[in-house]
Order: C-alpha cells, then structure tokens, then sequence
C-alpha cells in the first residue's frame, strides 16, 4: 500500500497544497513551523481521522480563513493504492454557524471513492504508523495513553472493532447518568440490568481484542528491543484488563497457567457472560460512585524491562527504545495482518535517538515501501541514506522537490 497523491485545502497553514508520491522514503526538512508536521498530520488523519497534536480537531482549519463566513471548510484528499486497486479518501473538516447564529459548530465528513461513509466504517482502508516524540506517553503517561494506543493499533488491524469501541463508549457514559440519578433520586438497581447486557455485549470484543493483540504484539516488540538494547534488555507487555476473565469466583487468578495464554482462551461469550455478571455484583458499588467501576475503559498496560516498570522506574533512554521497538512491531504486525506495508510517519524522532537507534530506525525505513520522514538536520541520516532517497525542502508552507 502506498499513497499516489495529497491534496490539501485550507489545512493548518496550507491554503492549497498538491503534491503527488513515489513509492519510496521522502524526507521533508526546513525550520521549525514551516508546515512538515502539517503534512504528517493529515496523512495520519486518513488512518485514524483524529488529530495526533491538536486538542480539538477544529484547530487544524486554516485559521486565516474569514471569520465572517458562515461555513468554513477544510479538505484533506488522498488517493492510495492498495492490493492493486486505486483508491480516493476524502475528509471534510466543517465549521459552520449554528441554527441561531450564536455559536459555530464543527463537524467531520468522510467519503471513500466519491461515496460518503460512517467513520467507523472507513477505519483500515488506508493505514499508517506514526511515530513522534510525545508518543513517550504510552510509556510515561496515563493508562489512558495505553488504552488509546492500542484501540488504535486494533481499529485498523481488526474489521468491526471500531464500530464496537464507539458503542461501548456511548452506552457506558449511558449507564453513568442512569447510577448518578439513581444515587440522587433513588430507585431499583435492577434498572441496570439492561445497560449490563449491552454493555457487556461491547465489551467483550474489547477485551478480547486486547488480549489478542497484546498476545501477538508481545513476541514481536521483544525481539527488537533485545535487539536495540544490545541483548541485555527483556521488555514485556502486563495486560491489566479491569474486568479479567481468568479471574475465579474466589477472586482468585487462575494459576500456575501463564496468565496471558489464559485469557486468549476465552470465547466472546464467555468473555461477555463474565463481564455482565461482574457488572451486576457492583450495582451498588457503581450506584454509590455515580460511575462504571468496572470494564475496559479501566484497562491499564505496563511495559516492564527486566521486570522494572518503566512508567515507574525506568530512564529515558529505556523509554524511547521500548516506543521503538513497539513501532517496530505495529509496522511487522499490520504487515502480517492485512498483507500490505503501512505507510511510516516520523516526526522529528532523529534527535531523540542515539547512534545505534538510528542505524536501527533508517534500516527499517529501507525496508519500508513508503516512509515520511521530517528533520530540521539532515546531517541526522547517512550520506548513503540521502542518496538513495527523495529529500524535500519545506519552507513556510511550499514544498520543493529535489
């Protein structure tokens, strides 16, 4: 899979910008805020339709457009080819005024080959891996940087799933403002019950989808970071599922079986059985925190070397090579899984990696069919390295060639 042409229209600073892509690395450099993150961004906006630097994805509509005008809209068009065939994705970024001219209101569209489409129907048809350096969050930060890394590794990896995260996020914020009235008002718990049947039905795809990716994922990221780290270092991946299905009705984890390969046992319904009756056990609990207390919305994931936590313990250098090597796997990952190379968005990562990292880094890239890659020094990357690939020059949003 590789991506034939980008057009942009009032994205980030580019009123217009058109550029068409060879089949190999392409290295956009040039000063800081010249608009080679802006490029990066909006390809990885066709993967994941999130931004992955602004808060609020209205920010990423040209902000030199008129103020006066009732309807701003910003495009970002890609056409790709994947197993063969040509393909057009488009995205419509829109601000418009309200019904009451009092405030603005923004909204997302998506059409693939002329053709408009639900978002969640639309994860996986084009798929990216970015790697940037406040990635270190899904090291460092919060079990919510975690949980978000892997539903999006898993939403374009795994058909459907996507449409069941959107799902389980509605109905759990559904059944929060249910146990918040019932904390306030009153009345019978059993009023859960039919939230715990759906909710329970969603999450069990969740859960299971976690379990598998890590079960898959695992194997791979340890073979290259006991490569980067020079076979000194054993990273592993702790899957911490709130709702576990290898727990006991004695509360007890089932034992001395490795845990992981336990749970990858488990069918979706007896994921979803177990996850409902857990549910049901903490009505009371849930009615008392106004909240769900339980589901994976709680998952936690940490990344432990030589058994020390690194969200915890470990040094930033031990940090950026766990991220690297977890990139490396998503890359091998989605190329065993849908058969086609993602395209590879890097960010300024050069100056954040020793010598070998990069040597480690530019031979993935060799191995990659398409890869975009921005510096502000080209003096990061081997002599041989730019020669045998495309360097463009980007400054104050126009792309030169050559």
């Amino acid at each position: 899979m590789h991506l034939t042409s980008l057009s942009l229209s009032n994205f980030r600073i580019f009123s217009r910008l058109e550029l068409d892509f060879p089949k190999r690395v392409i290295l956009f450099y040039g000063a800081n805020a010249q608009g080679k993150t802006s490029i990066l961004e909006a390809v990885a906006f066709q993967a994941l339709f999130t931004s992955f630097t602004a808060g609020n994805d209205r920010q990423m509509i040209n902000f030199n457009l008129p103020e006066d005008e009732a309807v701003r809209v910003g495009r970002i068009v890609a056409d790709f080819e994947r197993g063969g065939k040509n393909h057009t994705l488009e995205t419509r970024l829109i601000l418009e005024q309200s019904e009451d001219d009092r405030s603005l209101r923004f909204r997302k569209q998506a059409l693939i080959n002329g053709v408009s489409k639900r978002f969640a129907d639309l994860y996986g048809q084009f798929n990216a891996v970015s790697f940037l350096p406040q990635m270190s969050k899904i090291v460092e930060g919060s079990p919510s940087d975690r949980r978000r890394y892997l539903d999006e590794v898993l939403c374009q990896i795994e058909p459907g799933y996507s449409r069941h995260l959107i799902r389980y996020n509605k109905l759990n914020t559904q059944r929060n403002a249910l146990l918040k009235r019932l904390a306030e008002n009153g009345g019978k718990p059993d009023q859960l019950e039919p939230w715990d049947q759906m909710l329970a039905e969603e999450g069990a795809w969740l859960i299971q989808g976690r379990v598998k990716l890590i079960e898959e994922i695992q194997s791979l990221t340890q073979a290259h970071h006991y490569r980067l780290s020079q076979e000194k270092e054993v990273l592993r991946l702790d899957y911490q599922p709130s709702f576990d299905p290898a727990m006991k009705d004695d509360g007890q984890l089932g034992l001395p079986v490795d845990l992981a390969a336990e749970r990858s046992t488990f069918s979706l319904e007896e994921i979803r059985d177990g996850f409902q009756l857990a549910l049901a056990k903490r009505h009371r609990k849930d009615i008392q925190r106004g909240s769900t207390s339980i589901g994976p919305h709680r998952d936690e994931m940490r990344l432990l070397v030589n058994q020390i936590d690194l969200g915890e313990y470990g040094s930033r250098g031990q940090a950026r090579t766990a991220l690297l090597s977890l990139k490396f796997a998503e890359v091998d990952l989605m190329k065993e899984r849908t058969g086609e190379w993602p395209v590879l968005l890097l960010d300024e990562v050069m100056s954040e990696l020793d010598p070998l990292r990069r040597q480690a880094l530019m031979e993935l890239l060799e191995q990659a069919q398409q890869a975009f890659v921005t510096t502000t020094d080209l003096e990061m990357f081997d002599s041989d390295f730019l020669c045998r690939h495309e360097v463009w020059k980007v400054h104050q949003g126009i792309v030169s060639k050559g």
